[in-house]
């Protein structure tokens, strides 16, 4: 349930990024940090969702190893 919130988030991000972008008549650099920003948005979505998976292997391995000690 998790990654399909990761996911949602994501889709959120472009979303809003694609009605943020800027028009002619502004600076291009705005562009730029808009890019920036949704980049980092998505790539902490990311670590977040390999953290949780790394977090749920690690809970998993410490169980079974809690079963084969019982």
């Amino acid at each position: 349930m998790k990654g399909l919130g990761y996911l949602v988030s994501t889709v959120s991000v472009l979303l809003l990024g694609l009605v943020a972008w800027p028009g002619p008549g502004e600076p291009r650099w705005k562009a730029s940090v808009l890019v920036a920003g949704m980049a980092a948005s998505v790539v902490g979505m990311f670590l977040r969702f390999l953290s949780h998976r790394r977090q749920e292997r690690k809970l998993r391995h410490a169980e079974s190893e809690a079963a084969l000690r019982s």
